[in-house]
């Protein structure tokens, strides 16, 4: 039985390293994970007058998620925090109160960034956010990944072998947390 993997990239830019690194992920995941790009970037602010005749952006983010068994987030860090559309999601899907997509659900997180520290503060935000919402975010490995630019060739390969196995790792580890819960 195949698992339903949604993903949310934190970096808008098409282009972004951190994209890179989440159709990376993808790639090294074992079999039976499928997974489907959820984007951000269009999701009006989220703003409580709208509960009740929710934008329709809103409704298929919250569609996405739900048909989901687990969500992957690989995210960039911005001011030691998490960009503002991936804040923005998480409050999307976290309302109606009492109709939240994350409750209960298996979530992962990687972070990169073109320094060493690896996003840091954004993985941990991000969890932060996540327990509150009762989702429930692997522990180990965590995954900051430093000097991520240097890490793809021009064409988005990624080019480091330990980085390469780390990866694969954290994937297989995300695969059996996802069974855990189940």
């Amino acid at each position: 039985m195949s698992k339903h993997i949604a993903v949310i990239v934190g970096s808008l830019r098409e282009g972004s390293d951190n994209r890179k690194l989440a159709q990376t992920l993808a790639g090294l995941a074992p079999e039976g994970m499928e997974f489907t790009f959820v984007g951000t970037g269009a999701l009006p602010l989220y703003n409580p007058d709208f509960d009740d005749n929710p934008p329709e952006e809103w409704t298929a983010f919250r569609n996405a998620l739900s048909r989901a068994d687990a969500v992957l987030f690989v995210t960039p860090e911005y001011n030691r925090s998490v960009p503002a559309s991936l804040k923005n999601a998480i409050d999307v899907g976290s309302r109606p109160y009492g109709e939240s997509v994350w409750d209960g659900k298996p979530t992962a997180i990687a972070t990169g960034s073109p320094s060493g520290i690896g996003g840091f503060g954004a993985n941990h935000h991000l969890r932060q956010s996540l327990v509150f919402l009762n989702a429930a975010p692997m522990q180990q490995p965590e995954a900051y990944i430093g000097r991520l630019a240097e890490l793809f060739d021009d064409s988005g390969n990624l080019t480091n072998a330990d980085t390469k196995a780390f990866l694969s790792n954290f994937m297989a580890s995300f695969d059996a947390w996802i069974d855990k819960l189940s």
